[in-house]
């Protein structure tokens, strides 16, 4: 997915999958491993996970388990004033992350220390894309409603991806489709389903998190229901998810995670990733980028074509290889939108807006409750097709400006093909 710059720290495809470790502050937090009460512990907790493999440390202020009691904003400002002592006496070089779904907690604390914003409510509070945008912080929107009381309470993948899409993101969002037991009536099916099913995130062009780490609904598979007897499914999963899309795995379990992470990264399906000149003079350095999507289904061909206006191409035709791009300059996207609805190449760019159905799903709608970002859910550029497709397509396709890294990506999946 298009990158994103936390804090220095480059996220998305070309960098390795990040390790997020978990720091919970809040004394009602379930599992004890990760929960701290006092600074000094938390200090200590905080340096050994970074030793041994955090890229960014996740400080909770509050717990999200529904069982557990809703804490206002007040009691997070409290808790804050220990996590910035824990910030700044902690000797290491990890991301912070604080985790909340109040703006006014994400900008004390992003002004005061902290790099990025974990929002488990995904922009409920209608402030949170401005104060993010006012930081240059990255901020991760987990699939929930518009209501700052009820995090994560959807039940299917349709209404999840629909809830991202409400509202849009900021230009550093990470998307977080919201796996676990955030309300009743959620159940390890729907877990399952969505677990399946993840690559469909992908759609959204951005970095995914995923938080599954000792979740029951993995421990139901291998009859592990205790939380202490999971670490093994966890792992198991991890390396899943590395495969399937994500590009951070948050975890209690850092040093086994990172060790997982590491080799499915490794031994995963081989893409082509490439960089090349920017769309935009206002754009950063790195350019449009653009990779290969493997693993790609019917039904994810099917979000990306939902979510952006595309050349008329049979989506039934697509599939052998797939890629996914940053925004195109329009010259080149209206260049690769002709030539490829020539040779019967499905490209989908530019926000289809009014594709998902708001009445049909209550989290989509954009008019409802929530923050909204600048940058539309239908953001970049996917294309599809046969090898054949591509390589008709190539030579009136080469030379065009902005299209340098998309196709210098598809020669070398083809040659790869061809091999």
């Amino acid at each position: 997915m298009n990158p994103v710059d936390v804090a220095g720290l480059p996220v998305g495809d070309g960098h390795p999958p990040r390790i997020m470790g978990v720091l919970n502050m809040s004394v009602e937090s379930n599992y004890d491993p990760s929960t701290w009460g006092d600074v000094d512990g938390a200090v200590e907790h905080a340096e050994r996970m970074a030793a041994e493999g955090a890229d960014i440390i996740d400080v909770g202020l509050q717990s999200s388990n529904p069982k557990n009691p809703w804490q206002a904003v007040d009691t997070e400002l409290e808790r804050l004033e220990r996590a910035l002592e824990v910030v700044d006496r902690a000797d290491c070089d990890a991301v912070w992350s604080i985790e909340t779904r109040y703006a006014e907690v994400a900008d004390e604390a992003l002004a005061r220390g902290f790099d990025m914003v974990n929002d488990v409510c995904g922009f409920a509070d209608p402030d949170m894309p401005d104060v993010c945008e006012k930081h240059d912080a990255a901020v991760v929107k987990m699939a929930s409603p518009p209501d700052i009381q009820s995090p994560g309470h959807l039940r299917s993948i349709d209404d999840c991806v629909a809830a991202l899409a409400r509202g849009g993101f900021t230009e550093k969002t990470i998307i977080d489709p919201a796996f676990g037991g955030w309300y009743d009536e959620k159940t390890y099916e729907d877990n399952w389903e969505m677990f399946r099913r993840l690559r469909e995130f992908r759609a959204f062009n951005r970095p995914i998190l995923t938080a599954t780490n000792r979740e029951d609904f993995l421990g139901d598979i291998a009859d592990r229901p205790d939380t202490e007897d999971q670490l093994a499914v966890s792992l198991a999963a991890a390396t899943m998810e590395v495969e399937r899309g994500a590009d951070i795995v948050r975890t209690h379990d850092v040093p086994e995670t990172a060790d997982v992470a590491a080799v499915a990264d490794s031994l995963g399906d081989r893409r082509a990733i490439e960089t090349g000149p920017a769309a935009r003079e206002s754009d950063d350095q790195a350019g449009v980028h653009a990779a290969e999507l493997t693993g790609v289904t019917p039904r994810e061909v099917a979000r990306n074509t939902a979510l952006r206006e595309t050349d008329g191409a049979d989506p039934a035709a697509a599939g052998t290889l797939t890629f996914a791009a940053g925004d195109l300059p329009t010259p080149a996207h209206e260049e690769l939108a002709a030539v490829g609805g020539e040779h019967g190449l499905l490209v989908a760019a530019g926000d289809a807006g009014d594709t998902i159905p708001a009445d049909e799903v209550e989290a989509a709608d954009d008019d409802s409750r929530g923050g909204h970002g600048d940058r539309p859910a239908g953001e970049g550029t996917f294309v599809s097709g046969t090898v054949a497709a591509y390589e008709d397509a190539l030579p009136e396709l080469s030379g065009t400006p902005g299209l340098e890294a998309l196709t210098a990506a598809i020669r070398e999946a083809i040659d790869r093909e061809q091999l």
